[in-house]
């Protein structure tokens, strides 16, 4: 029998019609069933909001919408939180400078967020034995070098036997640096923050077999400001470095390195570069290191080592480099010149500490004057009251034109001759005046406390 179907979904329900084609009655058949429940969760929203429209109520946000307020208000949240810790940090005294060692993320604050790698200074008491002071020895530079620069490989050689490397002790740990051996009996100049707070301290002398012999030393002498200090050995007939003039350099002068960068694994590495500037003047925690800045590669454990010129001879001692907590920052290292540190190392073998300075008490111009009758002199600018050049009577407006016994036409000639000056020294000065050259003595004096 053929017959026609007709479907028909109400809400609750599906009805099937079906006409047999020879008669026109219909007959339904009806089949009820519940619906899913996602179309009962609309069917009753519409009911609810056909109900707000007879009642007059606003319509109810949808779930949508609902969704978006509630994940921009976390972002809100998210982004107070995050300018309130920037704000917390940056504000916090420990992230300002003038509040003593103030650090933030590790780093010390200076402006620009640049700052000087010295080294891991201790603030514990340095309690190495000590040696007694007052020997024979004493560091010396050789103004002589050979006609011709030598290769990387003829300064290695030169030089390496007397690079040792330095162990200080102290509790749970231990510091490495590098330090140069400059008397046959074990006499070796190093940093002070290498051994800065430690208890003992080793020294390894490596040999041409590459076989190490390790030495307890004994601390002669240190001075922090400076950063230098004075260890010794009980050992015989030990191989030397020569050290030179460092006042000889010039900027872009070859210079060389060895030392032991990032601790023990890579002993006696040489690295070279140039002279970049010399008599650099740095303040490092409000002390005034005169400097020789290089390009030389210089990292942690490097401190205490030698800085060499061409011909061989050490020229400086490498310190500090200057490092940033967010750039990479490279070819900024420094080392104490010779020319300076020979004398503090001498005073320290003799007395275990730097004496005090004598100081000029004068501000003087760099820039040289061609006085009336021909010869140069430096101009005056300010004179401290007190002090040496105020108690010779030198005044401002005079023009130095000899001091000590030798003509001067610049600042550097001057201080270089200080070098060799002591507190008490009685030091004759010929200045110009207004027309007329005067004799003037000045007594060298400390600076003031």
């Amino acid at each position: 029998m053929a017959m026609e179907f007709e479907r028909r979904q109400e809400e609750q329900e599906v009805t099937f019609v079906y006409r047999p084609w020879t008669c026109g009655d219909e007959v339904e058949l009806r089949y009820e069933r519940p619906l899913p429940e996602r179309m009962r969760e609309e069917q009753a929203a519409e009911a609810a909001l056909g109900l707000q429209k007879e009642l007059g109520q606003p319509k109810a946000p949808r779930r949508r919408k609902r969704r978006l307020w509630a994940g921009l208000g976390i972002l809100a949240a998210l982004i107070c939180l995050g300018v309130g810790l920037w704000y917390m940090a940056f504000s916090s005294p420990r992230s300002q400078p003038g509040n003593g060692d103030a650090y933030w993320d590790g780093y010390p604050y200076f402006d620009d967020d640049y700052y000087w790698d010295t080294g891991e200074v201790s603030e514990n008491e340095t309690t190495i034995a000590r040696y007694p002071t007052g020997g024979d020895v004493r560091l010396t530079l050789t103004a002589e070098h050979p006609d011709e620069p030598l290769t990387a490989g003829e300064i290695y050689e030169k030089v390496n036997p007397a690079v040792v490397t330095v162990l200080g002790g102290q509790t749970g740990s231990y510091s490495v640096g590098t330090g140069v051996i400059f008397s046959e009996d074990g006499y070796i100049i190093t940093n002070y923050h290498v051994v800065s707070g430690c208890s003992d301290c080793a020294v390894w002398v490596t040999d041409s077999y590459g076989v190490d012999t390790e030495y307890p030393a004994k601390l002669v002498g240190y001075d922090e400001d400076n950063d230098l200090a004075v260890l010794k050995i009980e050992a015989l007939d030990l191989p030397v470095a020569e050290f030179g003039v460092s006042d000889d350099l010039k900027v872009g002068d070859r210079v060389y390195a060895i030392g032991n960068p990032l601790g023990l694994e890579l002993r006696n590495t040489l690295t070279d570069g140039l002279v970049s500037a010399i008599d650099r003047d740095v303040d490092v925690e409000g002390v005034t290191m005169t400097l020789i800045q290089t390009n030389t590669a210089l990292n942690s454990g490097n401190s205490g080592g030698p800085l060499i010129n061409q011909y061989g001879q050490v020229v400086g001692i490498n310190t500090i480099k200057m490092m940033s907590g967010e750039d990479t920052i490279e070819g900024l290292g420094f080392a104490i010149p010779t020319s300076l540190a020979v004398r503090w190392v001498n005073e320290m073998i003799e007395f275990g500490e730097i004496q005090p300075q004598p100081v000029l008490g004068l501000m003087i111009n760099r820039i040289p004057e061609t006085l009336p009758d021909g010869s140069r002199g430096l101009r005056i600018e300010e004179v401290t009251p007190g002090l040496s050049g105020d108690k010779a009577g030198i005044l401002v407006g005079d023009y130095i034109v000899s001091f000590a016994g030798q003509e001067v036409s610049s600042t550097s000639e001057i201080l270089a001759l200080r070098r060799d000056l002591h507190v008490g020294d009685l030091v004759p000065v010929r200045v110009w005046r207004n027309g007329e050259y005067l004799e003037l003595t000045m007594e060298m004096m400390a600076a003031a406390e």
